[in-house]
C-alpha cells in the first residue's frame, strides 16, 4: 500500500483557521447528505464514527437518531465546536490514516468530504475498514460530477490562486467519477455497493455570509496564504454575481456524491 506522508498537521492549520465561519455559515449546507445517510444507516444504540468530522454537524444528526457518536478531525478548533454540539459524543484530534480506535468497533463510518484530504486516502479507508464491524457500512462522500453543477464554478475559481500542485496530483473533482471512486474503495479492501447523489444547495442570506462561508474551507485558506484575502474574495464575488437574487440572497446548486460500501 502506498505510504504517502500523513497530512494531519497541514490540514489542522488550513481547516482550523476559520472554524467558526465553517460551523456558522458553511457546514450546514451539506445537511441533506448527513440526513440521507444517517436516516438510512443509523439505528438507536449503534456506534457511528465520522472521520474528518469538522464542527460536528453530521455527528449531531447521528446523535439525534440515537447513535453513540464518535468523531475525529485534524483541526482542534473544529473539535472544540463539535464537543459543544454533541456533549455526549467522543471527539478527538487526530489523523485519518491512524485512527485511535480498536478493531471492529463501529456499525457505521462516514467521511463527508474527508477521505480525499488524507495524505494517503487508501490508507485512511483501510483504517476505516479496520475499525468497522464485520458487514458495517463505510460511506465516502465527495463532490458530485462538476458538469452542470453551479457550485463547481466556485471551486474552480480558486484554482489560479493556489500554489502549483505536485505532478500528478488529483483535482478537486477526481473522485466525482464513479469508476475512480469505486476503485479507491476496492483498493482499501471495501466492497463498493451503490452511489447516492444528494442535492445540497449553498444558500446565503447576503454577500457577507457567502464570503464568510466560502472563505472558511481549507482550500480557501491555502489560496489566501498564497494569493491574499482580496484575491480570494474577488474570485468568489465574480462567480457569486450570477447567483444573486433580487433580495440580495444567493442560491447555488451543489451535489454531493455518496459511495456506500461494506467492510
Amino acid at each position: 500500500m502506498n505510504d504517502k506522508p500523513k497530512t494531519g498537521e497541514t490540514n489542522a492549520r488550513l481547516w482550523g483557521a476559520r472554524a467558526r465561519d465553517w460551523a456558522n455559515q458553511q457546514e450546514a449546507h451539506v445537511r441533506p447528505a448527513y440526513v440521507a445517510i444517517m436516516e438510512r444507516f443509523v439505528e438507536p444504540g449503534s456506534a457511528a464514527l465520522d472521520v474528518g468530522c469538522g464542527s460536528g454537524a453530521a455527528a449531531q444528526v447521528a446523535a439525534e437518531k440515537g447513535a453513540s457518536v464518535y468523531g475525529i478531525d485534524a483541526a482542534e478548533p473544529m473539535i472544540v465546536i463539535a464537543r459543544t454540539r454533541v456533549p455526549d459524543g467522543d471527539f478527538r484530534v487526530g489523523d485519518l490514516e491512524d485512527l485511535p480506535y480498536p478493531d471492529a468497533q463501529f456499525d457505521l463510518v462516514t467521511g463527508f468530504n474527508a477521505f480525499q484530504y488524507a495524505g494517503n486516502p487508501v490508507r485512511a479507508l483501510a483504517e476505516a475498514r479496520r475499525v468497522s464491524k464485520p458487514d458495517a457500512y463505510i460511506v465516502i462522500v465527495t463532490w458530485g460530477p462538476p458538469e452542470n453543477m453551479p457550485a463547481a464554478s466556485l471551486v474552480k475559481a480558486l484554482g489560479p490562486l493556489l500554489p502549483p500542485p505536485p505532478p500528478g496530483a488529483p483535482g478537486p473533482f477526481a473522485l466525482s467519477d464513479e469508476t475512480t471512486l469505486r476503485a479507491l474503495a476496492s483498493q482499501a479492501g471495501l466492497t463498493p455497493l451503490e452511489i447516492l447523489d444528494v442535492d445540497c444547495p449553498f444558500v446565503y442570506p447576503n454577500l457577507d455570509a457567502a464570503l464568510a462561508g466560502l472563505g472558511s474551507s481549507g482550500v480557501a485558506e491555502r489560496a489566501r496564504n498564497h494569493s491574499g484575502q482580496d484575491a480570494v474574495d474577488d474570485a468568489h464575488k465574480k462567480v457569486l454575481a450570477s447567483f444573486c437574487r433580487p433580495d440580495g440572497s444567493y442560491h447555488i446548486g451543489a451535489v454531493f456524491r455518496c459511495l456506500i460500501a461494506r467492510r
